[in-house]
């Protein structure tokens, strides 16, 4: 629980802090209180990210999660019909590429064995 709670509060972090680094990365000693506070998050004895997660995460999602799992329904059922859709358009142009290529090659393959049957009747000899 202790881990779980340390990766959903620093996955968070991250990703307030790929908008926020533009803004105030020339801030002096930025880079330092950020692996402090990584390292604050991380540590058993202040247990920074199980305070965070407990304080402001977990009644967020608490009051979201009805939310939440509307939305995970809703997009397993898209999932599943985008699979099949896609998996159909594929098995198609697999199928339109497999008979364009059989066709293609079926008159390179008849040119090519009439071009052999031709030089083998020209190198035998004449009889009269």
């Amino acid at each position: 629980v202790r881990w779980m709670m340390y990766w959903i509060v620093f996955a968070l972090f991250m990703a307030t802090e790929t908008f926020t680094d533009l803004l105030i990365s020339w801030f002096p000693f930025y880079y330092e209180v950020k692996m402090a506070f990584v390292i604050w998050l991380l540590s058993p004895y202040t247990r920074g990210a199980s305070l965070l997660y407990r304080r402001f995460v977990h009644p967020v999602l608490a009051r979201k999660e009805k939310d939440i799992d509307a939305f995970l329904v809703r997009a397993r059922e898209r999932s599943c019909e985008t699979v099949l859709r896609f998996g159909k358009r594929g098995l198609n142009l697999a199928a339109t590429a497999a008979v364009q290529a059989a066709t293609k090659s079926q008159g390179a393959l008849a040119g090519r064995l009439r071009s052999f049957s031709m030089q083998d009747l020209r190198s035998l000899p004449e009889q009269a």
